[in-house]
């Protein structure tokens, strides 16, 4: 059976299936924010998503990263993410540069994740 939760008339932003939860793209709710501010608020939503669908960052099997501007935001990207991901449980992991859906966006990131508890 699949499931899927926050549903409007474009898309479902989380769909699980046998166990494998998919988050649709997060990107920051605060576009004013630089790289550092706008990575920790796409982190912080998908945490939010990952516990509405019992998951958490332990358990994300793949990020699929898209910055804006990657010569510029790499590694600021990069310091936000290190400190977040976890350290013994990392997942795979894509970081690619890309255009964005508005002109303010810099970073984009779909996960995949896998239920932490089956219910």
């Amino acid at each position: 059976m699949v499931i899927r939760k926050q549903v409007n008339e474009r898309m479902s932003r989380i769909v699980e299936y046998s166990g494998v939860i998919y988050l649709a793209g997060i990107v920051s709710d605060d576009k004013d924010l630089d790289i550092k501010g706008q990575a920790q608020r796409v982190l912080a939503m998908a945490e939010e998503r990952l516990a509405e669908a019992g998951s958490n960052k332990d358990h994300i099997l793949r990020a699929e990263i898209f910055v804006k501007d990657i010569a510029r935001d790499f590694a600021g990207f990069n310091e936000v993410w290190d400190a977040w991901v976890s350290k013994e449980q990392p997942p795979a992991r894509a970081c690619v540069e890309a255009n964005m859906a508005s002109s303010n966006t810099l970073v984009e990131i779909i996960f995949t994740a896998v239920k932490s508890r089956i219910l």
